[in-house]
């Protein structure tokens, strides 16, 4: 586990650390015993990070999550929430992780796998019990993360997002506002320099919305209980095994550390795989040797006594050593502020929750828009600012240093600091819950270069690449030696030098053999080179980050726009059953689509393709725009990416990204709906129609219908559907308390399977919507106003076991019976259930019925569809299979025989090409089908244009 395991060490180990707390007392001042109380001048500003936060926010584990998600209780927990913090003068900013965190994605990969195996024993319990799966194999339902940003949006409670490297935005973020505490539950904010640190995990907020507790962790507490002075978290942190540096890598020196005489040394080599000590052993091991060391800046001679038992890749595992050390030093810089008052210790009565004797006093505005005098510092008996008395830069030489806790003075060990509001955030007369995040972090110098890293080749960790990581370290510490004065031995510090010195010691352990799996690269996934993406206008790369930046959009799009690839978690999905396709496969074709949205594909192939026909030159062959997908699905593991294409509308050409965000005008505007309907798949007459499908409605119907018109694949059955829709018209949607009082008697598995997909299906609408620039407001976009897992579960129940008719799905109310046919209609337009014979597995994307841009914006009255030319897609009528035909002003004058048949898992016809006639201009082919290449190890890939783009090439969805 290494450092992450620093957290249940904290709580298990540590008893008199944790520290129950009511953040109201906090926020009113109050002293122990019930003493007098003074009403603050400023609020309890307190950051949450959302990524540790997320089951809390959503209301805590609840047996109905299973289902979809109850988004209604969601709301209305977030309600009573942000009303307590209103009357308790508490002021909350909720920090999303919105980063892509390469030098993080090992660790994701682990995660994914976990939650992939998690996901499996859900369904497995639910198909054989019938019942919600217990607590502990809580997977957060699909777009929870988006549904409580909304839900915070609603509330008028800030948000802001995360861009490259979460953990140190959220740390920089903290220091930079003047926030008093951070409430989260991660090992890395353990070992910050943080005023209050505040546990996400036990955040609970009372029945009657009054109350809200959660725990404080006093860092000085664990100082004093590992005998470490805090100066020294940062070479602790580094030797437990991080993201930067895994345990794998330093399991040698842990078992060095407990020598071959411990009970634990039998189990170093079992059945030749590696096996690592237990986490508690590691922590009190690490610090007893990070307490010994002479000289905390000569990093030199430290690498070289950590890997002197190293076989392989020292020099790597050198340099990696020291960009770990200034990664964790520059999360524990001190402090620009007087930090908050701490929490204490129970009494001697053992009374949990009383506060500690000093007063949480709020000095005059005047008092706390000056900053601390340098000469005032000693007088408050520290030499440092922050929680930490003393000064977090240690002197060079070995003698006169704090190594330990004991050694620091009884004034200098824990002194408590009076003010709350700090000079960079001075009183405000404004309501708690408006928070202006201005100022927000840029990321660290240390967490740019571990991106650096992460989006180039360095991923690939294998024997031979150490320049790339020797490059990183020496320009990682040139930059943090701007920022501290606490490294002056950093960048001269030679990797290579230690490297050999190390190899020398290695090769005398001879005793200390670990298997050989310590000597391979410790990164369990493998990166894929990618061509450049086609550039994007500064403009709407300045749009794009800001709102990312505010919480304002969502997160796939900016990473989508600057670097190419994205995260896609894991979702609830039998692997077993063939009547479902996974999630990922199932939606990819509409983040297709939004990939040539962004990239504004459309119109720079047209205009590629005018400018050739100007100069009287054939049509250059468009290289396609590659997008890195990490995944992991039925078949699928996430350890490498997918490669998939962005794709362009056939019906028409979409404006560039530029004019789609940023135009004013009715045509503007227009043009965004229209897109987004486009890559839903539900560019019809009836969607457009607020007779039919009401606002507030349509990313339901959107949905729906993409679902439905899945070829291949019968995804939904028309009582599934209809249980969709009854649900959505329900009162008691809007009703949660009703909603707990229902009883689900059997629990079924493709119940719970179907509303996974639909939330996947409501999250990639959000993306369609934001990268379209937002057509739809967000308002209506929120999942509480048209799905509840819970209420839909009872309706699918009572439709497919107990057969019930339509009437009897909506309680006996005709007119809700009469909404339903109109919205089951307008999904169904156009669309027909002719299935082939000899369906394909996971089908490519169909082409879509074309409709005139001039039924925008909504018109009334039906509008017959147009006589396509797809791929025998429900709608449009097919092309014989034998070949194509040429038409000139409607009239064939053409036809040819077909070609022989192709090697994939079936053929595709010809297009057919029209010239002149009614839609004389328009494109008539096919959508040119996109590639999917899954490469091995070591694979590269090499941009390379279509020959043909006339002829659909067939899809290759061959699962690794």
């Amino acid at each position: 586990m290494g450092v992450q395991g620093f957290q249940e060490y904290i709580e298990r180990r540590c008893p008199g650390a944790v520290v129950p707390v009511e953040l109201q007392k906090l926020a009113r001042g109050s002293l122990v015993g019930g003493g007098r109380q003074r009403p603050p001048q400023t609020p309890l500003r307190l950051l949450v990070d959302a990524d540790n936060c997320l089951h809390r926010l959503y209301g805590g584990f609840y047996t109905d999550w299973v289902s979809g998600g109850q988004w209604g209780h969601m709301l209305g927990y977030l309600s009573a929430l942000a009303k307590a913090c209103y009357t308790g003068n508490i002021q909350l900013l909720v920090f999303f992780n919105g980063a892509l965190d390469k030098p993080r994605l090992h660790e994701w990969v682990k995660r994914q796998s976990t939650e992939r195996q998690t996901a499996q024993h859900i369904i497995s319990h639910v198909h054989s019990k019938g019942t919600p799966p217990p607590k502990v194999w809580f997977l957060p339902p699909v777009c929870m993360a988006h549904c409580i940003r909304l839900a915070l949006l609603r509330f008028h409670i800030k948000v802001a997002q995360s861009i490259e490297d979460h953990h140190q935005e959220v740390i920089s973020f903290c220091r930079e506002n003047g926030f008093h505490g951070l409430v989260a539950y991660d090992s890395d904010y353990a070992l910050c320099n943080i005023p209050y640190y505040f546990s996400a995990h036990a955040l609970k907020l009372s029945r009657n919305g009054k109350s809200l507790t959660t725990s404080q962790y006093l860092m000085h507490e664990v100082a004093k209980q590992l005998d470490l002075n805090p100066n020294r978290f940062p070479i602790f942190a580094a030797l437990l095994g991080n993201h930067i540096l895994p345990d794998e890598d330093l399991a040698a020196f842990h078992w060095s550390l407990l020598g071959p005489d411990h009970p634990l040394a039998s189990l170093k080599v079992r059945a030749h795989q590696l096996v690592l000590p237990p986490c508690d052993v590691v922590i009190k091991a690490v610090a007893d040797y990070v307490r010994n060391i002479q000289d905390t800046n000569d990093l030199d001679a430290i690498a070289n006594d950590v890997f002197q038992h190293s076989q392989s890749r020292t020099d790597d595992k050198v340099s990696r050593f020291k960009r770990a050390i200034a990664y964790y030093r520059a999360t524990n810089k001190p402090l620009p502020y007087p930090g908050a008052p701490h929490v204490g210790r129970p009494g001697p009565g053992g009374v949990p929750g009383v506060l500690s004797p000093y007063n949480l006093n709020i000095q005059p505005a005047s008092v706390q828009s000056k900053p601390m005098a340098p000469h005032m510092i000693g007088h408050t008996g520290a030499s440092g600012k922050g929680p930490y008395p003393f000064s977090l830069s240690e002197s060079a030489g070995g003698k006169s240093e704090q190594n330990n806790y004991t050694n620091i003075p009884h004034e200098g060990k824990h002194t408590p600091l009076y003010e709350r509001s700090s000079p960079i955030n001075p009183a405000q007369s404004v309501s708690p819950n408006h928070v202006d995040p201005a100022g927000f972090p840029a990321s660290s110098p240390s967490s740019c270069s571990d991106n650096d890293e992460g989006n180039g080749t360095a991923t690939n960790h294998v024997a031979g690449n150490k320049p790339g990581w020797d490059k990183k370290g020496k320009q990682l510490g040139k930059l943090n030696k701007r920022d501290s004065a606490d490294q002056p031995k950093m960048e001269v510090s030679s990797p290579a030098s230690s490297g050999k010195s190390t190899d020398k010691k290695g090769n005398q352990a001879g005793s200390l053999q670990i298997p050989c799996l310590l000597s391979m690269p410790t990164r369990n996934h493998m990166d894929i080179t990618t061509p450049p993406l086609p550039p994007v206008a500064p403009e709407v790369l300045r749009v794009a980050e800001h709102r990312h930046k505010k919480g304002l959009m969502y997160p796939y799009i900016y990473h989508i726009l600057t670097k190419g690839e994205i995260k896609i978690p894991v979702t609830i999905e039998d692997e077993v059953n063939k009547d479902l396709p996974p999630a990922v496969i199932l939606y990819r074709p509409i983040r297709q689509y939004v990939y040539g949205v962004l990239f504004s594909l459309a119109e720079s192939r047209k205009k590629t393709e005018r400018l050739a026909f100007r100069k009287n030159r054939m049509p250059p062959e468009h290289h396609p725009v590659i997008i890195k997908e990490w995944a992991a699905y039925k078949g699928k593991s996430p350890q490498t990416p997918e490669l998939v294409e962005a794709l362009a509308f056939r019906e028409w050409t979409c404006p560039n990204l530029k004019k789609l965000w940023l135009g004013k005008a009715v045509e503007d505007k227009n043009r965004r709906m229209r897109a987004f309907l486009a890559c839903m798949r539900s560019d019809t007459p009836a969607m457009l129609n607020p007779a039919h499908v009401p606002t507030h409605l349509m990313v339901l119907c959107c949905v729906l219908r993409y679902m439905v018109q899945w070829p291949g694949i019968r995804i939904l059955r028309r009582q599934e559907l209809d249980a969709f829709l009854a649900q959505a018209l329900s009162p008691k949607l809007y009703e949660p308390d009703q909603l707990q009082e229902l009883k689900i008697d059997n629990l079924d598995s493709r119940g719970i399977q179907l509303s996974a997909l639909f939330m996947t299906g409501v999250d990639m609408a959000l993306l369609a919507n934001d990268a379209c620039g937002q057509p739809i407001p967000w308002e209506h976009c929120c999942p509480w106003m048209y799905f509840d897992g819970k209420l839909f579960q009872t309706k699918l129940i009572k439709a497919t076991r107990e057969k019930a008719s339509l009437i009897d799905l909506c309680d006996g109310q005709a007119d809700q019976a009469a909404k339903v046919e109109k919205m089951r209609q307008s999904i169904l337009e156009g669309l027909h259930f002719s299935r082939p014979s000899h369906p394909l597995q996971f089908p490519p994307p169909p082409a879509m019925p074309f409709y005139p841009a001039a039924m925008y914006p909504r018109p009334f009255g039906p509008i017959p569809p147009p006589q396509g030319r797809g791929r025998a897609f429900p709608g449009v009528q097919p092309i014989p299979s034998h070949g194509g035909k040429l038409e000139i002003a409607g009239t064939v004058v053409g036809q040819w025989a077909g070609t022989r048949r192709g090697r994939g898992r079936g053929s595709f016809p010809l297009q057919v090409v029209s010239v002149g006639g009614a839609n004389r201009g328009r494109p008539r082919g096919v959508i040119s089908t996109p590639v999917i290449r899954t490469f091995g190890r070591g694979g590269r890939y090499y941009g390379r244009g279509y020959k043909n783009q006339g002829v659909s090439q067939s899809l290759d969805l061959s699962l690794p």
